[in-house]
Protein backbone atom coordinates (compact mmCIF):
# COMPACT_ATOMS: atom_id res chain seq x y z
CA UNK A 1 0.00 0.00 0.00
CA UNK A 2 1.84 3.33 -1.11
CA UNK A 3 1.65 6.66 1.07
CA UNK A 4 -1.86 7.80 -0.95
CA UNK A 5 -3.97 5.40 -0.02
CA UNK A 6 -3.20 5.19 3.27
CA UNK A 7 -4.15 8.78 3.56
CA UNK A 8 -7.50 8.39 2.10
CA UNK A 9 -8.37 5.47 4.58
CA UNK A 10 -7.76 7.38 7.95
CA UNK A 11 -8.88 10.52 6.71
CA UNK A 12 -12.16 8.85 6.08
CA UNK A 13 -11.88 7.13 9.26
CA UNK A 14 -11.49 10.67 11.32
CA UNK A 15 -14.13 12.06 9.60
CA UNK A 16 -16.18 9.23 10.38
CA UNK A 17 -15.86 9.74 14.01
CA UNK A 18 -15.89 13.04 13.91
CA UNK A 19 -19.52 12.90 12.51
CA UNK A 20 -20.09 10.27 15.73
CA UNK A 21 -20.27 13.20 17.95
CA UNK A 22 -22.45 15.90 16.16
CA UNK A 23 -26.26 15.39 16.33
CA UNK A 24 -28.10 14.65 13.57
CA UNK A 25 -31.60 14.23 14.35
CA UNK A 26 -33.19 17.81 13.74
CA UNK A 27 -36.08 17.12 15.88
CA UNK A 28 -33.58 16.85 19.09
CA UNK A 29 -32.45 21.16 18.25
CA UNK A 30 -34.01 23.61 20.12
CA UNK A 31 -33.39 26.99 18.09
CA UNK A 32 -33.80 30.31 19.60
CA UNK A 33 -35.98 31.06 16.77
CA UNK A 34 -37.78 30.17 14.03
CA UNK A 35 -35.40 31.70 11.05
CA UNK A 36 -32.70 29.40 13.42
CA UNK A 37 -34.69 26.60 13.09
CA UNK A 38 -34.84 27.03 9.92
CA UNK A 39 -31.24 26.94 9.35
CA UNK A 40 -30.09 24.20 11.29
CA UNK A 41 -30.81 19.98 10.04
CA UNK A 42 -29.22 17.74 7.41
CA UNK A 43 -25.45 19.42 6.21
CA UNK A 44 -25.87 20.40 2.66
CA UNK A 45 -23.64 19.74 -0.28
CA UNK A 46 -19.78 20.28 0.91
CA UNK A 47 -21.10 21.36 4.11
CA UNK A 48 -19.36 20.01 7.02
CA UNK A 49 -21.22 19.54 10.35
CA UNK A 50 -18.79 21.57 12.36
CA UNK A 51 -20.14 24.51 9.81
CA UNK A 52 -23.58 23.94 10.50
CA UNK A 53 -22.94 24.19 14.79
CA UNK A 54 -24.07 27.58 15.94
CA UNK A 55 -23.17 28.93 19.56
CA UNK A 56 -26.85 29.92 19.96
CA UNK A 57 -28.05 26.76 19.08
CA UNK A 58 -29.61 25.13 22.35
CA UNK A 59 -29.04 21.55 22.20
CA UNK A 60 -31.26 19.18 24.41
CA UNK A 61 -29.37 18.41 27.10
CA UNK A 62 -28.65 14.83 28.58
CA UNK A 63 -30.78 14.59 31.58
CA UNK A 64 -32.23 11.23 34.05
CA UNK A 65 -35.14 9.58 33.17
CA UNK A 66 -36.40 7.76 36.15
CA UNK A 67 -38.97 5.92 33.59
CA UNK A 68 -41.99 8.19 34.51
CA UNK A 69 -43.82 10.27 32.37
CA UNK A 70 -45.95 13.30 33.46
CA UNK A 71 -47.45 15.98 31.56
CA UNK A 72 -47.23 19.51 32.84
CA UNK A 73 -51.20 20.52 33.65
CA UNK A 74 -52.85 23.50 32.01
CA UNK A 75 -52.29 25.25 35.25
CA UNK A 76 -51.44 23.06 38.27
CA UNK A 77 -54.34 23.12 41.30
CA UNK A 78 -52.94 20.70 43.42
CA UNK A 79 -53.27 19.76 47.49
CA UNK A 80 -50.82 19.33 50.29
CA UNK A 81 -50.26 15.29 51.58
CA UNK A 82 -48.97 14.20 54.69
CA UNK A 83 -46.22 11.19 54.59
CA UNK A 84 -49.32 8.73 56.86
CA UNK A 85 -52.51 9.93 54.29
CA UNK A 86 -49.66 9.16 51.28
CA UNK A 87 -49.45 6.19 52.44
CA UNK A 88 -52.74 4.89 54.25
CA UNK A 89 -56.38 4.70 53.72
CA UNK A 90 -56.67 8.45 53.17
CA UNK A 91 -54.85 8.38 49.97
CA UNK A 92 -57.67 6.47 48.54
CA UNK A 93 -60.40 9.27 49.38
CA UNK A 94 -57.46 12.22 48.43
CA UNK A 95 -57.42 10.08 44.77
CA UNK A 96 -60.99 10.13 43.96
CA UNK A 97 -61.20 14.16 45.23
CA UNK A 98 -58.69 14.93 42.48
CA UNK A 99 -60.14 12.38 40.06
CA UNK A 100 -63.36 13.83 40.29
CA UNK A 101 -62.88 17.36 40.29
CA UNK A 102 -60.50 20.29 38.09
CA UNK A 103 -57.65 19.35 40.71
CA UNK A 104 -54.85 17.81 38.89
CA UNK A 105 -51.93 17.68 41.36
CA UNK A 106 -50.50 16.34 44.70
CA UNK A 107 -47.87 17.91 47.24
CA UNK A 108 -46.08 14.59 48.91
CA UNK A 109 -44.31 14.99 52.01
CA UNK A 110 -40.49 13.53 51.37
CA UNK A 111 -38.79 15.21 54.32
CA UNK A 112 -41.86 16.16 56.59
CA UNK A 113 -41.50 18.90 59.25
CA UNK A 114 -39.66 17.32 62.20
CA UNK A 115 -36.59 16.19 59.74
CA UNK A 116 -38.18 12.63 58.88
CA UNK A 117 -37.81 10.66 55.29
CA UNK A 118 -41.48 9.33 54.71
CA UNK A 119 -40.32 6.20 53.33
CA UNK A 120 -37.28 3.90 54.12
CA UNK A 121 -34.77 4.15 51.44
CA UNK A 122 -32.36 1.23 50.27
CA UNK A 123 -30.56 -0.49 52.80
CA UNK A 124 -27.07 1.33 53.90
CA UNK A 125 -28.67 4.59 52.75
CA UNK A 126 -26.97 7.30 54.78
CA UNK A 127 -30.39 8.34 55.22
CA UNK A 128 -32.17 5.16 56.88
CA UNK A 129 -31.95 6.27 60.56
CA UNK A 130 -34.06 8.89 59.45
CA UNK A 131 -36.69 7.66 57.87
CA UNK A 132 -40.28 6.37 59.07
CA UNK A 133 -41.72 4.28 56.86
CA UNK A 134 -45.52 6.24 56.50
CA UNK A 135 -45.16 5.43 52.64
CA UNK A 136 -44.05 1.75 52.42
CA UNK A 137 -44.05 1.91 48.01
CA UNK A 138 -43.48 5.06 46.90
CA UNK A 139 -42.60 4.15 43.50
CA UNK A 140 -46.09 2.16 43.50
CA UNK A 141 -47.43 5.24 44.38
CA UNK A 142 -46.41 7.58 42.05
CA UNK A 143 -47.05 4.84 39.10
CA UNK A 144 -50.84 5.22 40.24
CA UNK A 145 -50.13 9.12 40.23
CA UNK A 146 -48.53 8.60 36.48
CA UNK A 147 -51.62 6.67 35.71
CA UNK A 148 -53.94 9.11 36.79
CA UNK A 149 -52.07 11.47 35.25
CA UNK A 150 -51.78 13.56 38.85
CA UNK A 151 -48.49 15.62 38.96
CA UNK A 152 -46.47 14.76 41.76
CA UNK A 153 -44.44 17.39 43.72
CA UNK A 154 -42.21 16.28 46.19
CA UNK A 155 -42.06 18.59 49.62
CA UNK A 156 -38.94 18.66 51.85
CA UNK A 157 -38.83 20.77 54.84
CA UNK A 158 -35.20 21.87 54.76
CA UNK A 159 -33.95 24.51 57.48
CA UNK A 160 -36.73 23.22 60.84
CA UNK A 161 -34.92 20.16 61.49
CA UNK A 162 -35.07 18.61 64.88
CA UNK A 163 -33.93 15.24 64.04
CA UNK A 164 -30.87 16.60 62.47
CA UNK A 165 -30.61 19.65 64.97
CA UNK A 166 -30.07 16.83 67.72
CA UNK A 167 -28.04 14.07 66.00
CA UNK A 168 -25.65 16.73 64.59
CA UNK A 169 -25.60 19.81 67.36
CA UNK A 170 -22.86 21.90 65.68
CA UNK A 171 -25.57 22.16 62.69
CA UNK A 172 -27.93 23.77 64.60
CA UNK A 173 -28.36 26.66 66.86
CA UNK A 174 -27.34 26.37 70.38
CA UNK A 175 -28.07 28.09 73.57
CA UNK A 176 -26.03 27.31 76.98
CA UNK A 177 -24.37 24.87 75.27
CA UNK A 178 -28.03 22.88 74.28
CA UNK A 179 -29.91 22.85 70.98
CA UNK A 180 -32.12 25.61 70.78
CA UNK A 181 -35.87 24.93 70.29
CA UNK A 182 -38.85 27.78 69.47
CA UNK A 183 -41.89 28.02 71.63
CA UNK A 184 -43.17 25.07 69.82
CA UNK A 185 -40.62 22.88 70.56
CA UNK A 186 -38.96 22.62 66.86
CA UNK A 187 -35.39 23.31 66.15
CA UNK A 188 -33.89 24.58 63.03
CA UNK A 189 -30.54 23.68 61.57
CA UNK A 190 -28.03 26.23 60.56
CA UNK A 191 -28.60 27.71 56.69
CA UNK A 192 -24.55 29.04 56.67
CA UNK A 193 -23.50 25.47 57.29
CA UNK A 194 -23.24 23.97 53.42
CA UNK A 195 -23.68 20.40 54.39
CA UNK A 196 -26.52 21.30 55.61
CA UNK A 197 -27.55 22.23 52.06
CA UNK A 198 -26.24 18.94 51.00
CA UNK A 199 -27.82 16.53 52.77
CA UNK A 200 -30.99 18.27 51.85
CA UNK A 201 -30.35 18.53 48.11
CA UNK A 202 -29.18 14.47 48.12
CA UNK A 203 -32.77 13.58 49.11
CA UNK A 204 -34.03 16.30 46.80
CA UNK A 205 -32.25 13.90 44.31
CA UNK A 206 -34.02 10.93 45.40
CA UNK A 207 -37.37 12.22 44.95
CA UNK A 208 -36.11 13.07 41.12
CA UNK A 209 -34.67 9.39 40.73
CA UNK A 210 -38.17 7.73 42.40
CA UNK A 211 -40.56 9.89 39.69
CA UNK A 212 -41.43 13.22 41.26
CA UNK A 213 -41.40 15.85 38.76
CA UNK A 214 -40.92 19.18 40.88
CA UNK A 215 -39.10 19.28 44.02
CA UNK A 216 -40.88 21.53 46.49
CA UNK A 217 -38.71 23.35 49.46
CA UNK A 218 -40.26 24.67 52.22
CA UNK A 219 -38.66 26.47 55.49
CA UNK A 220 -35.91 28.10 53.71
CA UNK A 221 -35.53 29.95 56.16
CA UNK A 222 -33.49 31.38 59.44
CA UNK A 223 -36.18 30.48 62.59
CA UNK A 224 -38.98 33.66 62.80
CA UNK A 225 -37.60 36.30 64.94
CA UNK A 226 -34.31 35.53 64.72
CA UNK A 227 -32.95 39.32 64.28
CA UNK A 228 -34.09 39.19 68.16
CA UNK A 229 -31.95 36.48 69.31
CA UNK A 230 -29.28 35.84 67.19
CA UNK A 231 -26.70 37.62 69.24
CA UNK A 232 -28.06 35.08 72.37
CA UNK A 233 -27.03 32.13 70.46
CA UNK A 234 -24.08 30.21 69.64
CA UNK A 235 -23.55 29.07 65.80
CA UNK A 236 -20.94 29.07 62.70
CA UNK A 237 -21.15 31.62 59.78
CA UNK A 238 -19.16 29.09 57.76
CA UNK A 239 -18.14 30.49 54.27
CA UNK A 240 -20.14 33.93 55.78
CA UNK A 241 -18.00 34.32 58.22
CA UNK A 242 -16.22 36.96 56.15
CA UNK A 243 -19.45 38.64 54.59
CA UNK A 244 -19.52 42.46 54.28
CA UNK A 245 -22.35 43.29 55.48
CA UNK A 246 -24.64 42.77 58.91
CA UNK A 247 -27.01 40.54 59.68
CA UNK A 248 -30.02 40.89 57.80
CA UNK A 249 -28.08 40.87 53.98
CA UNK A 250 -26.07 38.14 55.46
CA UNK A 251 -29.02 36.02 56.02
CA UNK A 252 -30.37 36.66 53.06
CA UNK A 253 -27.19 36.03 50.55
CA UNK A 254 -27.18 32.21 52.61
CA UNK A 255 -30.85 31.54 51.90
CA UNK A 256 -30.22 32.85 48.03
CA UNK A 257 -27.37 30.91 47.91
CA UNK A 258 -29.06 27.73 48.91
CA UNK A 259 -31.72 28.10 46.84
CA UNK A 260 -28.96 28.70 43.61
CA UNK A 261 -26.98 25.78 44.65
CA UNK A 262 -30.22 23.34 44.97
CA UNK A 263 -31.38 24.61 41.42
CA UNK A 264 -28.17 23.91 39.65
CA UNK A 265 -27.97 20.32 41.10
CA UNK A 266 -31.12 19.35 40.51
CA UNK A 267 -30.76 20.20 36.95
CA UNK A 268 -29.26 17.17 35.64
CA UNK A 269 -32.45 15.33 36.96
CA UNK A 270 -35.03 17.97 34.62
CA UNK A 271 -37.17 18.63 37.53
CA UNK A 272 -39.06 22.05 37.90
CA UNK A 273 -37.76 23.47 41.54
CA UNK A 274 -39.91 25.33 43.67
CA UNK A 275 -39.93 27.57 47.16
CA UNK A 276 -42.45 28.16 49.67
CA UNK A 277 -42.22 32.22 50.76
CA UNK A 278 -43.68 34.02 53.57
CA UNK A 279 -46.51 36.25 51.80
CA UNK A 280 -45.49 39.46 53.64
CA UNK A 281 -41.77 38.94 52.17
CA UNK A 282 -43.29 40.37 48.79
CA UNK A 283 -44.35 43.15 50.89
CA UNK A 284 -40.82 44.11 52.14
CA UNK A 285 -37.66 44.64 50.74
CA UNK A 286 -36.15 42.24 52.96
CA UNK A 287 -37.25 40.40 55.71
CA UNK A 288 -35.06 40.93 58.91
CA UNK A 289 -35.03 37.80 60.90
CA UNK A 290 -35.68 35.05 58.25
CA UNK A 291 -33.53 35.85 55.73
CA UNK A 292 -35.92 35.71 52.70
CA UNK A 293 -35.71 38.06 49.72
CA UNK A 294 -38.78 37.77 47.52
CA UNK A 295 -37.06 38.52 44.34
CA UNK A 296 -34.30 37.22 44.85
CA UNK A 297 -35.40 33.94 45.23
CA UNK A 298 -37.76 34.34 42.86
CA UNK A 299 -35.61 34.83 39.86
CA UNK A 300 -33.67 31.46 40.79
CA UNK A 301 -36.59 29.02 40.98
CA UNK A 302 -39.45 27.63 38.53
CA UNK A 303 -42.00 28.29 40.83
CA UNK A 304 -42.81 31.13 43.61
CA UNK A 305 -45.26 29.33 45.82
CA UNK A 306 -46.18 32.03 48.13
CA UNK A 307 -48.19 31.27 51.99
CA UNK A 308 -51.25 33.70 51.28
CA UNK A 309 -53.34 32.31 54.17
CA UNK A 310 -56.08 35.05 55.47
CA UNK A 311 -55.30 33.89 58.52
CA UNK A 312 -51.67 34.60 58.55
CA UNK A 313 -52.15 38.28 58.56
CA UNK A 314 -51.82 40.78 60.70
CA UNK A 315 -55.12 42.94 61.79
CA UNK A 316 -55.21 45.66 58.96
CA UNK A 317 -52.68 44.59 56.36
CA UNK A 318 -53.81 46.18 53.39
CA UNK A 319 -56.27 48.03 55.43
CA UNK A 320 -58.14 44.72 56.19
CA UNK A 321 -59.44 44.91 59.52
CA UNK A 322 -59.47 41.56 59.98
CA UNK A 323 -57.93 39.16 56.74
CA UNK A 324 -59.06 35.90 57.94
CA UNK A 325 -63.05 36.88 57.29
CA UNK A 326 -62.37 38.57 54.46
CA UNK A 327 -60.41 35.77 51.83
CA UNK A 328 -61.20 37.87 48.76
CA UNK A 329 -60.20 41.15 49.41
CA UNK A 330 -56.81 40.02 51.38
CA UNK A 331 -55.99 37.40 48.35
CA UNK A 332 -56.81 40.30 46.10
CA UNK A 333 -54.64 43.01 47.22
CA UNK A 334 -51.44 40.28 47.91
CA UNK A 335 -51.90 39.74 44.51
CA UNK A 336 -51.22 43.17 43.01
CA UNK A 337 -48.15 43.65 44.91
CA UNK A 338 -47.01 39.84 43.80
CA UNK A 339 -47.70 40.82 40.18
CA UNK A 340 -46.25 44.11 40.28
CA UNK A 341 -42.90 42.60 42.11
CA UNK A 342 -42.29 39.31 39.36
CA UNK A 343 -42.91 42.03 36.47
CA UNK A 344 -39.87 43.24 37.67
CA UNK A 345 -37.97 39.98 36.67
CA UNK A 346 -39.33 39.72 32.64
CA UNK A 347 -37.85 36.24 31.49
CA UNK A 348 -36.68 35.77 34.71
CA UNK A 349 -39.95 35.67 35.83
CA UNK A 350 -41.06 32.11 37.72
CA UNK A 351 -44.57 30.83 37.55
CA UNK A 352 -46.36 31.74 40.91
CA UNK A 353 -48.80 29.42 42.30
CA UNK A 354 -49.51 30.51 45.71
CA UNK A 355 -50.53 28.39 48.94
CA UNK A 356 -54.05 29.38 49.63
CA UNK A 357 -56.35 28.30 53.13
CA UNK A 358 -58.91 25.43 53.40
CA UNK A 359 -59.04 25.24 56.88
CA UNK A 360 -60.36 27.31 59.97
CA UNK A 361 -58.31 29.66 62.17
CA UNK A 362 -59.70 29.04 65.86
CA UNK A 363 -56.98 30.93 67.26
CA UNK A 364 -57.58 33.75 66.16
CA UNK A 365 -61.10 33.97 67.99
CA UNK A 366 -62.30 33.88 71.62
CA UNK A 367 -65.69 33.21 70.61
CA UNK A 368 -67.28 31.26 67.39
CA UNK A 369 -64.40 30.57 65.10
CA UNK A 370 -65.26 31.70 61.44
CA UNK A 371 -65.68 28.97 58.90
CA UNK A 372 -63.52 28.29 55.73
CA UNK A 373 -65.66 26.52 53.72
CA UNK A 374 -66.64 26.22 49.59
CA UNK A 375 -67.51 30.36 48.93
CA UNK A 376 -64.04 30.82 50.90
CA UNK A 377 -62.20 28.39 49.33
CA UNK A 378 -63.55 29.70 45.83
CA UNK A 379 -62.90 33.46 46.87
CA UNK A 380 -59.54 32.85 46.96
CA UNK A 381 -59.36 30.93 43.68
CA UNK A 382 -61.40 33.79 42.02
CA UNK A 383 -58.90 36.37 43.68
CA UNK A 384 -56.10 34.83 41.88
CA UNK A 385 -57.55 34.21 38.77
CA UNK A 386 -58.59 37.86 38.32
CA UNK A 387 -55.12 39.23 38.69
CA UNK A 388 -53.95 36.48 36.35
CA UNK A 389 -52.42 33.87 38.69
CA UNK A 390 -54.38 30.49 37.70
CA UNK A 391 -52.23 28.29 39.71
CA UNK A 392 -52.40 27.69 43.79
CA UNK A 393 -52.16 24.51 46.31
CA UNK A 394 -54.74 23.92 48.96
CA UNK A 395 -53.35 23.90 52.37
CA UNK A 396 -55.05 21.54 55.34
CA UNK A 397 -52.65 20.10 57.63
CA UNK A 398 -55.04 17.16 58.40
CA UNK A 399 -55.44 16.39 54.42
CA UNK A 400 -59.69 16.62 54.92
CA UNK A 401 -60.59 19.04 52.16
CA UNK A 402 -63.90 21.23 51.47
CA UNK A 403 -66.24 19.20 49.78
CA UNK A 404 -68.25 20.16 46.30
CA UNK A 405 -65.81 22.92 45.63
CA UNK A 406 -65.45 25.01 42.23
CA UNK A 407 -61.51 24.89 41.47
CA UNK A 408 -61.90 26.89 38.23
CA UNK A 409 -64.43 29.62 39.09
CA UNK A 410 -63.84 32.25 36.26
CA UNK A 411 -63.27 29.40 33.49
CA UNK A 412 -67.30 28.83 33.53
Amino acid sequence: MNRKQLIIPLTCMLAALALMFVPFDSTKVHAESQETAKSIGLHKERQTAIELLDEQTDFKRFTYDSGLHFEYPDAVRGIYVTGPSAGGSRFERLLKLVDETDLNAMVIDVKEDHGNLTFKPEEGSPYEDIAVNYINDPRAMLEVLEEKGIYPIARIVVFKDSVLAKSRPELSFKENGNVWVNRKGEAFVNPYMKEVWEYNVDIAKKAAELGFKEVQFDYVRFPEGFERYADQLEFGTGDYSDFEHGGVKRRVEAVTDFVKYAKEELDYYDVDVSVDIFGYAADVVETPGIGQNFLKISENVDVISSMIYPSHWTNNYFGIPFPDKEPYRLVTEYAKVENELLAQLEDRRPISRPWIQDFDAPWLYSGATFRYGKAEVEAQIKALNENGINEFLLWNPGNTYTENVDYTPTMK
